[in-house]
């Protein structure tokens, strides 16, 4: 049984969260030069040597790392993740990063919902109202009928049901495997999946764009490793509301480095949304 530690998960959670906008933020840049899917081929390249590295150096080596009785699902976990990247840097050059985000903010709330049937976690009341009043936060972000619900917006809305999918499958594989191994099979097979698509899509690179990739390699690695270890840590909806965040900080780096704006609807929902995650932070100290 995997030891909880909500506490731990949530802080995981934050982490992972900041460390994604800065990468949103990097391919959102690097994804408006070159074809996306070379990006994300040169991003798994480090992410497989990074993972593999590190298991090298653990007890029992690679093979250990890469022992599991769920094959088929860490791979599919690995290809569904691979495929989700894509398609959301796909949406950074269709709608930028604050529109992305606003759509893509619904996955925490497929994944809370969902980890009741799917998963047997218990979601108590209170999370329940705290899922309530981010998906309330959601519908003011993007105003039914208005900017933001067309065609385009459909890309980031499948990135959000694959990530949601990605989620619950991770929760799932941690109830037999490590974190190690479900951080070695994201690594290798994804990288693998990867280039079998990349390498049709090679093309030359500026020398500072190369700086930005070997950041994006870094902020890749270590935000699907806090990821991995939140999940391993605590139930997926008692930490889900705090991936919120994640709108807040993309939506600084959108408007100070890529000059988009934020709506006043916007501002409203993201303030609803890190307001539900704050509070159910603050049921879980009292609770404690």
């Amino acid at each position: 049984m995997t030891e909880q530690n909500t506490r731990l998960g949530i802080l995981m959670m934050v982490a992972t969260t900041f460390v994604f906008a800065i990468q949103d933020g990097i391919s959102r840049h690097l994804a408006g030069e070159y074809n996306v899917v070379m990006v994300v081929m040169i991003r798994y390249w480090f992410f497989a040597a990074f993972v593999m590295t590190i298991a090298s150096r653990n007890a029992g080596g690679l093979r250990a790392a890469a022992a599991t009785t769920q094959p088929v699902l860490q791979g599919f976990r690995a290809v569904l993740l691979v495929a989700e990247i894509c398609v959301m840097i796909f949406a950074f050059t269709l709608l930028g990063l604050v529109e992305s985000h606003a759509v893509f903010a619904c996955y925490p709330l497929l994944i809370a919902a969902l980890s009741g049937p799917i998963l047997g976690e218990h979601v108590g009341w209170r999370r329940w109202a705290a899922i309530g009043v981010g998906f309330i936060g959601v519908i003011i972000i993007l105003e039914p009928g208005f900017g933001v619900f067309e065609p385009r917006a459909i890309v980031p809305l499948m990135s959000a049901l694959m990530f949601a999918l990605y989620g619950l499958l991770t929760r799932y594989a941690a109830r037999r495997d490590t974190a190690a191994t479900s951080f070695f099979w994201t690594g290798t097979v994804g990288s693998v999946a990867m280039t079998a698509v990349g390498m049709w899509y090679w093309e030359p690179m500026a020398g500072p764009d190369w700086g930005w990739m070997a950041a994006l390699c870094v902020t890749g690695a270590l935000g699907h490793y806090t990821l991995i270890k939140c999940y391993e840590v605590a139930e997926a909806s008692a930490v889900q509301p705090f991936a919120y965040l994640q709108l807040a900080f993309v939506s600084v780096i959108g408007v100070f480095v890529f000059s988009e704006t934020i709506r006043p609807n916007v501002a409203v929902g993201v303030a609803l949304i890190v307001g539900a995650g704050l509070f159910t932070l603050w049921r879980q100290r009292k609770a404690g």
